[in-house]
């Protein structure tokens, strides 16, 4: 089965600047799936990371294996689009070589853990045949937006995400 970038967005909830998966080539509901990502010179990551020598943050690579991960677990939920999967965990993160424009990564993940409230799968990104970076990913699915607190809670309200 492959996801279109339209039937990967009915899944994500991310758009444009930070969906970083553009087509699932191979998915096998709560085992596998893996999906394409092209890296080209336009991403806006690069203006800063590093002029003159533009790599991929690892920590986007990461982003870009937790997002097919996401995708093996909504797929699950009737409800998905009032559910979010968050990063829980990141175990033995290791980077192999740098992802450059240009490349195509391949993303690859396998689900070693599988509940309806939370997973763990095994993240890989390859760059024509070659390990560019390896992972263990923790997730939860939680309500997609705030929770409402009870009258009178005094906890000091939580910074903004675009602060």
């Amino acid at each position: 089965m492959t996801f279109s970038i339209q039937e990967i967005m009915d899944f994500l909830p991310h758009r444009y600047p930070f969906l970083l998966i553009d087509r699932v080539v191979e998915f096998e509901r709560t085992k596998r799936l893996v999906a394409i990502k092209n890296v080209t010179i336009n991403e806006p990551f690069f203006q800063g990371h590093f002029p003159g020598y533009p790599i991929m943050p690892g920590v986007l690579v990461v982003e870009a294996m937790a997002q097919a991960g996401g995708i093996i677990m909504l797929a699950e939920l009737p409800d998905r689009d009032k559910k979010l999967v968050v990063f829980t965990g990141i175990e033995r993160a290791k980077f192999r070589r740098p992802v450059t424009p240009g490349d195509q990564l391949r993303i690859e993940v396998d689900v070693l853990s599988f509940r309806t409230r939370a997973g763990r799968i095994q993240g890989r990104a390859l760059i024509d045949g070659k390990l560019a970076c390896e992972a263990t990913l923790t997730c939860q699915v939680v309500p997609r937006g705030r929770e409402q607190r009870p009258a009178g809670d005094t906890q000091a309200e939580p910074a903004a995400e675009n602060a």
